[in-house]
């Protein structure tokens, strides 16, 4: 069986840890702690170290589900969580402050190094407006060219979606 890792990136509350116990077909290993961030988010609980699921492709292939902690001053494990990985999938809380600056700042810290980058939008259904034009808008004038979908990280359809994207932008590449 081959193992490969696909991450899990993107602020607090925008649904890594969520994604992953959506789709993971072992108990997920997490490390939440208490939130003690509350101006950065409300919720009582916060990832501080990796979250860990496994789900298996076509009976020959498992892949480690690797979610990292949102807040920016965990960002100096950002890198060493996403070494190696087939892909990182970058989740955006359509109902933060200033989602456009966080695509900004996620894609920075796991863009690059020709690495496959999937963008998810999730709380679509908490704003007023749920187009992902705005951030179409902001890849173009920024000269960047990912996969962006609107996503429930609770839906497991949702998050396998984003999977499989990982998967055909590597065998395109591949192919290239």
């Amino acid at each position: 069986m081959q193992r490969y890792k696909i991450v899990f990136g993107g602020g607090m509350g925008a649904g890594k840890s969520q994604a992953i116990q959506s789709i993971s077909e072992i108990t997920v290993f997490a490390t939440e702690a208490l939130n003690t961030d509350e101006v950065a988010h409300s919720k009582l609980l916060t990832t501080v170290g990796i979250d860990y699921g496994e789900i298996t492709i076509d009976d020959q292939i498992k892949i480690g589900l690797y979610g990292t902690p949102g807040q920016r001053r965990f960002s100096f494990m950002w890198p060493s969580i996403a070494q190696g990985a087939l892909g990182v999938i970058v989740l955006i809380d359509h109902s933060a402050a200033d989602p456009l600056a966080d695509l900004e700042m996620y894609l920075n810290a796991f863009g690059g190094d020709d690495r496959t980058v999937i963008i998810g939008v999730t709380h679509v259904d908490v704003g007023l407006n749920c187009s992902l034009k705005p951030y179409r808008e902001w890849q173009t004038k920024n000269n960047r060219e990912y996969p962006i979908f609107a996503v429930d990280a609770r839906k497991r359809s949702d998050v396998l979606l984003l999977i499989e994207t990982v998967i055909a932008s590597l065998e395109v590449q591949l192919l290239a």
